[in-house]
């Protein structure tokens, strides 16, 4: 009995070590069977009647998913893009949850429309209003950019003024704790008013968001710099601008990134707000738009195109951080 069990060991051994030797992808071959599934499950089983129409581009889900299944059978059996393998677990996750959503909506009518759409109805948005949701995504952009770089400039060089200058951290710093708390959107109404034009209001609260974290943090980082450093370098005759420009600003540099990232965070929640109050064009006006037609489907969108571009602009950000500050990569995590 014992050596049947352990002839039995060693077969399975020799299997896995077998199915390493050809580059097979388990984990890949289970995705697979899962996104076969995801597109069988939409394609055979019906759709149930909604009273309107018929879910449209279901077919066009089903064959997606039967595509994705077998370039994932072929990326498995062929041992392609190792690093895809990380990710296995979600790939399989990723087609489970979506014939949980499928059924729960097109098939089984749990989750009543058109407050619920099923997955296929994501594509319907993309496809058919893509000129609608591009115009939106460009013109959140275009605001987002200004408004970031001109907050961050100015909270930038704010932060560092207060952090060296003994004046400035007495007169500044107060004024930044006293006002910098205060929520950017509920600066709405008046910057409507004095601003010549809803656009440059929007840039404005956008820039103001990004400005308080940006300064405090810049500001906490250049005060916060050992005077051992500062010591060394008067010592080796450094002027005042070269401690400014070549000690204490790339020592605050970790600081200052820190302030980046959650201005970033701030900035896009107001950037939202900001859309629906005044502006004419972009994500949350797609958004009010979208509700006020009772359009959740594109509501949904453009959710999924405001995740997707907030997480790639902090990715973009955690990049360029990694690349000027090597020496701390990977002490933040992303």
């Amino acid at each position: 009995m014992t050596g049947a069990h352990t002839s039995l060991e060693a077969a399975s051994f020799s299997t896995a070590t077998a199915l390493q030797t050809l580059g097979l992808w388990r984990q890949g071959v289970v995705a697979a069977l899962a996104w076969a599934l995801l597109g069988a499950l939409t394609l055979l089983w019906p759709n149930k009647p909604i009273g309107f129409s018929d879910w449209a581009y279901t077919t066009e889900f089903a064959v997606l998913s039967l595509a994705i299944a077998v370039a994932l059978a072929l990326i498995a059996l062929r041992g392609w893009l190792p690093r895809l393998h990380a990710a296995g677990a979600w790939l399989i996750a990723a087609p489970l949850l979506l014939g949980l959503w499928q059924l729960l909506t097109a098939k089984l009518g749990v989750l009543p429309p058109p407050f619920f759409a099923p997955p296929q109805s994501l594509l319907e948005v993309y496809l058919d209003d893509t000129a609608r949701l591009g115009t939106s995504i460009a013109h959140s952009l275009r605001l987002l950019v200004h408004g970031i770089v001109l907050g961050s400039i100015v909270g930038f060089f704010t932060g560092v003024w207060v952090g060296w200058s003994r004046i400035a951290g007495y007169w500044v710093h107060p004024l930044l704790r006293f006002l910098g708390p205060v929520p950017a959107s509920a600066l709405l109404p008046l910057a409507f008013f004095f601003a010549p034009s809803s656009y440059s209001a929007a840039v404005f609260l956008i820039a103001l968001a990004t400005f308080f974290p940006v300064a405090v943090l810049t500001w906490s980082g250049v005060a916060n710099v050992s005077k051992s450093y500062y010591d060394v370098a008067r010592t080796l005759g450094a002027s005042e601008w070269f401690l400014v420009l070549h000690v204490a600003i790339p020592a605050a540099l970790p600081q200052v990134f820190v302030g980046l990232f959650m201005g970033l965070g701030a900035s896009f929640s107001v950037l939202i707000t900001a859309e629906m109050m005044g502006v004419k064009a972009g994500l949350g006006w797609y958004l009010q738009w979208a509700q006020g037609w009772a359009a959740y489907s594109n509501m949904y969108g453009a959710l999924l195109v405001m995740a997707v571009l907030c997480s790639g602009l902090i990715t973009l950000l955690f990049s360029v951080r990694d690349r000027l500050l090597s020496w701390q990569k990977g002490t933040v995590k992303w």
